[in-house]
């Protein structure tokens, strides 16, 4: 499952793969969207969360909570 996240002129990339306990889900993020992504993850590549799985609902929370954080820290604060 994917779902595509608009912030500060960026694409949070969200998607989740089935885990082994039911209902439950590890999720992965990639930012797109801006130039000088290579300071984020590898080459812009696909970031796993830790300490999951999650279920669906906190998968995507999370992942978004993550992605802007990494945009909020290459960007800097928000006027």
């Amino acid at each position: 499952m994917q779902r595509t996240i608009a912030y500060r002129g960026f694409e949070i990339q969200v998607e989740l793969t089935p885990a082994a306990d039911e209902d439950t889900f590890d999720v992965t993020f990639q930012i797109k969207g801006a130039t000088n992504l290579e300071v984020l993850g590898a080459r812009g590549g696909r970031i796993w969360l830790r300490n999951g799985p999650f279920t669906e609902r906190w998968a995507y929370l999370v992942a978004e909570i993550a992605g802007k954080a990494a945009i909020d820290v290459l960007l800097g604060p928000v006027d």
